[in-house]
């Protein structure tokens, strides 16, 4: 038999129109192959799950196949995913679901913007488990995993302040033009889903591997391990959470719902921490709603246009009393810009005891290190802590030692001016009502040392 002619090797013609057409567009362009992360490696050995059977999971697969464009088909492997889910994940889907009453209202507005299938809100789950600050091991960021080149060109902004991959809207926006660019290239959204996951060119490669097939099924065992394991985990995602009733989930619900929030746009540079003091809304819910700032600090840079999300109820109160609350943003910046006077070497390690009214940002900046460092030097693995729970810090920042307060158990308030606390109030809000009283002297003359008040407390509001 003669050798062949490598010379005159042809290509798929219909494969090779694919490539031409990616090319065509993104060619040398740093979205090609960089949305990657990788599907936790799966394994399809039989599960024994009674309370779902295999006729009645071929039935419920075939009613979702008719209602979307995906290609969702019974198989052996599909059934073990989807029953180990059911089996091993139910407190964490149960959790995901809450998460979702949140997330994918907003997902769904933004995909019906772009003609994409609103069951591909469940590719937020399986990507980053609806973690706005989630971050793989290869640097892929945010609810919909953007590496840092393709974030940039979508115009997602990544400085030392601000990533915007974290940010639900701005990131769902550009996953939305991401994925109906990719089905625009294979036409298939099955095929746009591999490709989101391992880049275009593994899918055009397992295409070709699989003599042309272009069916995801049938490409699947050419692809990388990990991506032939993506659309199953993708599927079974969406299988539970449509049939989620059937199976008995009782979703834990967020605080509140995405259209019970609004944003208003910040002039000057104000922290979360302060937004916290002068509203009463609590840190962390205020981390929640804001996941895109770094370092819990809004910034203010000329030619752009940074956005605090709050409340509703909260807005009005943030925009009548704008003035009073840059002003105090801007005296506590000013205060430190001070030198402070002993510095602490960067090899000292501290012990740290957690106060009333601590939570992991504010201590991290106090020492000027990362809550991730925090975290890791303490093995923490959530933000929880608990009044008098000792953390070892190695700090940064200079810190000025002070002297320990000693404990009072009462505050004499006798020949005093006194003020109840009301449902609604703050720190802030009260030192308001009584001219150069500020939030340390309320702070100071109650012996308080967080933010948080009881309504019907007492408290001292002069000298």
């Amino acid at each position: 038999m003669d050798s062949i002619n490598l010379k005159n090797l042809e290509d798929l013609p219909e494969v090779a129109e694919l490539e031409q057409k990616w090319l065509e567009e993104l060619y040398n362009n740093s979205l090609y192959d960089t949305i990657y992360k990788t599907v936790s490696e799966l394994t399809y050995e039989h599960v024994d799950y009674p309370e779902l059977t295999t006729d009645t999971l071929k039935a419920r697969l075939e009613r979702l196949n008719a209602r979307t464009p995906f290609n969702v088909e019974y198989n052996p492997q599909l059934e073990s995913v989807i029953k180990k889910y059911l089996k091993h994940r139910r407190k964490s889907l149960e959790r995901l679901m809450g998460l979702s009453h949140f997330y994918f209202p907003m997902f769904e507005q933004e995909f019906d913007n772009y003609n994409i299938p609103l069951e591909m809100k469940y590719l937020s789950i399986v990507e980053s488990a609806l973690k706005p600050k989630a971050r793989s091991r290869v640097g892929a960021t945010g609810l919909w995993q953007f590496m840092f080149v393709t974030g940039k060109e979508y115009n997602l902004e990544v400085s030392s302040y601000v990533d915007e991959r974290s940010d639900p809207e701005r990131a769902t926006t550009a996953a939305a033009q991401y994925l109906s660019r990719l089905y625009k290239i294979f036409g298939d959204w099955d095929l746009a889903l591999a490709a989101y996951n391992s880049g275009p060119g593994n899918v055009n490669k397992a295409i070709r591997r699989s003599g042309g097939y272009q069916n995801y099924w049938n490409i699947r065992p050419f692809l990388p391990r990990e991506t032939a394991g993506y659309v199953p985990s993708f599927l079974a995602t969406m299988y539970i959470f449509e049939f989620a009733k059937e199976h008995g989930f009782k979703p834990e619900r967020p605080p509140f719902q995405h259209v019970q929030t609004d944003t208003v746009h910040v002039k000057q540079m104000i922290t979360l921490d302060q937004v916290s003091e002068v509203t009463g809304v609590n840190i962390e819910e205020l981390q929640f709603l804001n996941p895109s700032y770094k370092l819990d600090i809004i910034p203010k840079i000329e030619g752009k246009t940074y956005a605090l999300r709050l409340p509703r109820e909260v807005i009005g109160i943030f925009t009548t009393h704008e003035e009073k609350i840059y002003a105090f943003a801007k005296s506590e910046f000013d205060k430190r810009e001070k030198p402070l006077p002993e510095l602490v070497k960067v090899d000292t390690k501290i012990r740290y005891r957690v106060r009333s009214g601590d939570y992991l940002g504010k201590i991290a900046r106090k020492y000027g290190v990362r809550v991730s460092q925090i975290k890791r030097w303490n093995g923490l693995r959530s933000n929880n802590l608990r009044i008098g729970q000792r953390l070892t810090i190695y700090p940064r920042n200079p810190v000025a030692k002070t002297k320990p307060k000693s404990t009072k158990t009462t505050v004499n308030s006798k020949g005093k001016t006194t003020y109840k606390v009301k449902s609604g109030d703050s720190l802030w809000s009260i030192a308001q009502k009584f001219p150069g009283v500020s939030v340390q002297n309320i702070k100071d003359w109650n012996d308080i040392s967080g933010n948080k008040l009881k309504i019907g407390q007492t408290l001292i509001v002069s000298k």
